[in-house]
This record gives structure tokens, sequence and C-alpha cells, in this order.
């Protein structure tokens, strides 16, 4: 049997080859996947950004809010290790290997699971995952979760990584910033690096990055860039020109701040109208307490901390504008967000860290150089407190103000311009951005996916029933609807657990424990079966994170400088001799 053939006009045939083609690309083709940024500062508050009703001038971050969606109601952990690992992985801190920090680790914790102070075997970042869709992976900032062997970025899923492995360090220089560190441990691509003469911090992270994006240039693939920022860790520095911006703003002391970021909290929507204001905790200094000088080295030192929040932004907004300029933004999802409230920490009450300051050269209290090179600023905990306001305490503690921190996430299909009310924690941050990429969540991660929240489809990702843990270094908390059970240990709490109705109180000022007994016992329960499940160890009798670190600081500045102290030793033990031979010589000559 003959088949006919059909002969077809050959612009037809064209057209329908053509055709063809096309439709078989439309049936294989994928959206092109985002590109993401991950931008983490250190110690900023709730409303340090001025998207969030702070003083300190962040045009760019505030842009990024307008497209986007602010969160109201974002929680990290209260140590900065910690809420990185979160972060990066959607598991929770102990099931990470770096419950703690290593600088208030107590001995009897040493080497047990989840303390082994690094990203343990097993344990996959963002990056890791990221990787095998195409991804290409960059990371410049603060790591502070291991530089061991195996330990680094590179070995965690990063293709490029400028990173500093220490939980803060010089802006301006090379140098260490704590006497728990001989040195600034900065690593690029696993390899021990220097930084450049002309370094500052939040300029170099950014100048980084560029440079690793323009290397994958002309490539079509997607990238994560991690940018994870020193501002405005201690110590705080800034070049003058951005804080200088702030002369006078601070004036009229923390408690005026603490007010005044209350009031625009309520305006804003972050707290009820009728939110109770927490007071400052008794044994902060009073403002009308001190002298014109010490009221002026405080204010300085309150306008260094926004001139660098300030001046992070004006960095970010050069990385932002070189998107642009290469047609990569409108593709790009950023993530800007802290990894936990404001730092308290004040070293003029260390002996030990005054004896280190002045070892190296270090000055604290000169208000003309505050911020510059050499210079080692810090806000203490009186603004601290103020810094956090609506919130109660601070960093390092599991008051709202060491745990409810700003969340802002923007790019393509993200609503514009929204308060999102929602209970969230850092370990939200993964799993979201998997789903954003069109990837399951990987069972292992604890967090949820924010996905349902940013598309509208739904009010809350964790139901009213659902209890959420947190813990470092004592300081613990459990979230549970409106509720929260929160345990502070000394110096700045009692130790001892209580119960708060965040939806009508935020500030924590009104302990329910015992007007809710049943409640209370029903989430300390929840609170144990957590502990036990993510492997919580309990703090040594009397722990107070503050005593560890200049207990573990003392261990390493031992082994720092032994040569100093034995040479110290020598000479005073040598003295007496050398006094005794001198008198003799006299006493011999004058016979």
């Amino acid at each position: 049997m003959l088949i006919p053939v059909v002969r077809l006009h050959p612009v037809r045939s064209a057209f329908l080859l053509c055709a063809g083609m096309l439709a078989s690309l439309l049936a294989v083709a994928e959206p092109a996947r985002p590109n993401i940024v991950l931008i983490l500062a250190d110690d900023v508050a709730l409303m340090d950004f001025s998207a969030y009703g702070g003083e300190a001038h962040t045009p760019n971050i505030d842009a990024l809010a307008e497209q986007g969606v602010l969160f109201a109601n974002f929680h990290t952990t209260p140590m900065c290790a910690p809420s990185r690992a979160m972060l990066l992985t959607g598991m929770d801190n102990h099931l990470t290997g770096v419950a703690t920090i290593p600088e208030v680790l107590p001995p009897e914790h040493r080497g047990q699971p989840g303390y082994s102070m690094y990203l343990e075997p097993g344990v996959e970042t963002i990056a890791a995952r990221l990787q095998p869709l195409g991804y290409r992976t960059l990371m410049t900032g603060k790591w502070h979760l291991g530089h061991g062997p195996g330990q680094l970025p590179n070995h965690h899923g990063f293709e490029r990584s400028f990173v500093l492995d220490a939980s803060g360090a010089d802006n301006w220089e090379q140098r260490p910033y704590l006497p728990f560190y001989r040195t600034a441990p900065w690593f690029e691509d696993g390899e021990p690096a220097t930084l450049p003469e002309d370094f500052y911090s939040s300029a170099f992270i950014v100048d980084k990055m560029l440079e690793y994006i323009e290397d994958l240039q002309p490539a079509q693939q997607p990238f994560l860039a991690y940018l994870a920022f020193q501002a405005v860790h201690i110590p705080v520095q800034a070049p003058r020109e951005f804080s200088d911006n702030y002369r006078g703003v601070y004036d009229d002391g923390w408690q005026a701040l603490r007010t005044a970021r209350w009031q625009r909290a309520r305006d804003r929507g972050l707290v009820p109208p009728d939110a109770p204001l927490a007071p400052m905790h008794p044994a902060l200094a009073d403002w009308d307490g001190l002298d014109a000088t010490e009221r002026r080295l405080f204010s300085r030192r309150m306008e260094v901390n926004a001139g660098m929040i300030e001046a992070m932004d004006h960095h970010i907004g050069r990385f932002i504008a070189y998107l642009r300029e290469q047609d990569l933004y409108d593709n790009t999802l950023f993530v800007v967000t802290s990894d936990n409230g404001p730092e308290a920490a004040d070293p003029a009450d260390s002996a030990l860290m005054r004896l280190w300051l002045q070892l190296v050269g270090y000055d604290a209290t000169s208000v003309d150089t505050l911020g510059e090179a050499g210079s080692y600023g810090f806000i203490g905990p009186a603004w601290a407190s103020a810094a956090a306001g609506p919130s109660d305490l601070f960093k390092f503690y599991s008051g709202q103000g060491g745990l409810r921190v700003p969340l802002i996430i923007s790019g393509p299909g993200i609503a514009p311009n929204s308060l999102q009310p929602a209970f969230s924690i850092a370990a939200d941050i993964a799993p979201t951005l998997l789903e954003l990429v069109q990837q399951p969540v990987a069972e292992v991660m604890t967090g949820r996916s924010l996905l349902p929240l940013l598309r509208g489809e739904t009010g809350q990702v964790y139901p009213p029933d659902a209890a959420v843990g947190m813990e470092t270094a004592g300081n613990a908390a459990l979230f549970r609807g409106d509720y929260k059970l929160v345990r502070n240990l000394a110096p700045w709490g009692d130790g001892e657990w209580k119960l708060y109705h965040l939806a009508t109180d935020p500030g924590e000022t009104r302990d329910l424990a015992r007007a809710e007994p049943a409640l209370l016992a029903q989430m300390q329960q929840e609170y144990a079966d957590y502990a036990r499940r993510v492997g919580v160890l309990e703090m040594p009798p009397g722990y107070e994170s503050l005593q560890q670190l200049q207990a573990n600081s003392l261990r390493v500045m031992a082994a720092n400088y032994w040569p100093f102290l034995l040479g110290c030793i020598t000479v005073l033990l040598l003295l007496p001799v050398v006094l005794w031979r001198i008198l003799k010589a006299i006493k011999t000559r004058r016979t």
C-alpha cells in the first residue's frame, strides 16, 4: 500500500517547524530562579532601622521594606552564633552544634552533643542546598561558626567566601576586640587572609561581594549572596561623615529615647496602642545623675552607633546600585535581618577588660575620636535598654529586647509595603528560601516556610497550640500563641520562670505566673519536652555568662601573653636580689 506524500508550502513548513520548537521550549522551560541576597546586621535592635522608626538614616533598607514585607514579630536567639546557625540551616541551634557561643561556654559543656561550637557533620546550610540547583554561593563578613578543619564556609556550600570567624573584630584594621582572641581570624576560601590597608568593615564586605559577583559575569546562573555585616557589634566604629549626622540626637538621654521608641512603635503598629512600656532596670544609671562630661561621652557613643548603621546602609546602597546596573535587581530576592537585639556589655565594668584595652592601645573615652581607628566604642546597658524599646532587656537575654528583631523580605512575587504581624523565628528563613525556589523543605528543618504569609494565603504559620522553644546559656523562652514563658539568669534576670501575654503586654510588664498557674505548669512541661528533644544542657550552679566570658578570656590571655607574664614574674622575683646587690655595692663603696 502506498502512503501518500503530503507536500507543504515551504513557508508553511517553516512556520510549523518554528511553532513546534517554541512549543517544546515552553513545555520544558522553567521560570528563572531568583538571585538571593541575605543581609545580616549584627546586634541591631527591632527599631534601629528608620523603616521601623529608628533614628539612623537607612534609605536603602527602607526602600526594600516599601517594596516588600516588614515583619513585626520575628525572633532570633539572643546570641549571634546560635542565631546564625538557625538562619543558615533552618534547624534549632542545639541540633546544629551551636547551642551557645564559645566565649561563654562552661567547661562542663565542652564537647557535649550540640555544644561543639561549629556546624556538625551532616548539618547542611542553605548554600549547600542551593548549590545542586545551579546556584553560585558567595559569602562575605562574619561567620562565627567554627574555623577548624572542615568548619569554614567553603566546607558548608559556599563557593567563594571572605569571612571573620570570631564574635567580632575591629572595623578599621585586623586586630581582635576581646582578650578571648589573639588575632582577628579572617579567611578567604578557607585559607588565612590579610585585610587591605584601607579596610572598613561595611565597605569591604560589599566590595568583596561585588568582586565575587563580577567574577561570575556573564554567567547566567543565579547566585546566593550572604553579606554578614559587623554593624553594630562592639567595637562600635564609624566614619565621621556618618556619625556626625547625629550630633545632639541623643542628648536627652536613654529614658527619653526608650519612651520615644515606644511611642513610635505604637504609631507604626508594632505594639498595640495601649501596650504598657516596661520600666528600665533599677540597676541602670539615671541620666539626670550624670555630669556634663559623662553625658557628652554617652551621647557620642549613640551617635557613633547610629552612624555605623547608616554607613552599613550606604554600602548596601552601593551593592543595590550595582545589581541595577547589571540588570540583576528585578530578579533578586532580599532578606534583611539582625542576629539578636542590642549589645549591653560595658567593658569599663571589667578590670580585666580595662587592663587589656590599655595593653593593646584601645581608647574608649576620648569623645573627639570615638568611632575612628584606635577607638573602642560601645553603648552599654542603659542605651541598649533604650534601643530595645518597647521591649524588655537586650542581647544575651530572652526578654523580647534580645529576641525580637527586624526582618524585611523583598523581591519578585512579594507584595509591596505590607506589615506582617505573625510570629516567626530565625529557623524559618532557610525553608522559606527553599520554597521560594520551588524546592521541598528538608525534613530535618525545625523552622517553617513563611511563603504562605508572603503570598497572603494565611495569617500565621504557627497555630495557637504550637510550642516554640529557644535557649542559649541558660536564658530560655517558650512561645505558644499569644503567651510567652521566659527565664533570664543573673545579672539582669533572677532565674525564675515568668509568664506573659504578649498580645496585650509585648513589653513583658505583667507576670501572669501566679494568676495562671495551670498554664504556667503546662508551658513549663512543653519547655522541658523541647529541651529534651533538642538536647539542652542545664547550666552549672551559679553560672553567669559575663563571669564565664572573663574566666575563658583569662585562660586565653594566659596562653597568648605567657612570655609577657613570665617576664613580669621573673622581674618581680629578681627585683629583691637586684636591689640587695645594688645596696650592697653602695655600702661597699662607702666603706
